[in-house]
């Protein structure tokens, strides 16, 4: 698999209305959703992943912080995603509870790869499998998992069809001490599962249901 091409800002389900400065700076941030942010910041990641800051959905929860992530393989592009902290001191119905974190992943697929169909159900398995290998609980999860095909005519025919996969999903972290969630598990098993759409070796010992797809596409230049 390969990173798909074109920017992350194309609609993910809400997660993409992201003008201006985070919400955080708006007003003071309470302390369960600091504290949560702080974890995101400091968590320690395998190295292939090139993670970074990027504005969050201001419509979404009263606070929200997102990253945007790079799967790398030297100058070489494998997957990437954005992963959102939302945060409503309220509560939400549908979430459920207080924090929410949403996600976006995609990376190209050989065509062969892309008419399996299984397919969804072990990209989805991916996710939750990826939650479970790491020991943590979470609540109300919902998700899509989209293949899309892409065919080129006219002056375009030269360029070879393409196939990718996104997966869309949000969950509702456990709170814990201080009614903050875990977040900095909860990225590392997002991270998961980046490298494992990336076609990566998990780093350690893994969920042995978790079913991995070979990589077969050559990687995506930077």
């Amino acid at each position: 698999m390969a990173a798909a091409q074109g920017r992350l800002s194309d609609g993910a389900g809400g997660m993409d209305d992201a003008n201006g400065e985070d919400r955080e700076g708006d007003r003071a941030a309470p302390a369960p959703f600091q504290a949560a942010v702080d974890a995101l910041r400091t968590a320690r990641l395998r190295p292939q992943i090139e993670i970074e800051q990027t504005p969050a959905p201001r419509r979404l929860a009263p606070y929200a912080y997102a990253l945007e992530a790079t799967v790398v393989d030297g100058d070489q592009d494998l997957a990437d995603g954005r992963l959102v902290l939302l945060h409503d001191p309220a509560g939400h119905d549908a979430w459920r509870g207080t924090f929410r974190l949403v996600t976006l992943v995609r990376a190209e697929l050989e065509q062969e790869m892309a008419v399996d169909p299984l397919l969804p159900d072990v990209c989805w398995s991916w996710l939750t499998g990826a939650l479970q290998a790491r020991g943590l609980t979470y609540g109300e999860p919902s998700g899509t998992v989209t293949r899309a095909s892409s065919h080129h005519f006219g002056g375009l025919s030269e360029r070879p069809a393409s196939s990718q996969i996104e997966i869309r999903a949000s969950w509702t972290p456990r709170e814990g001490r201080g009614s903050v969630p875990d977040t900095a598990a909860h990225l590392a098993s997002w991270c998961d599962l980046l490298a494992q759409v990336a076609g990566l070796p998990p780093a350690g010992p893994g969920d042995a249901s978790v079913v991995t797809l070979p990589q077969r596409r050559g990687p995506q230049s930077r």
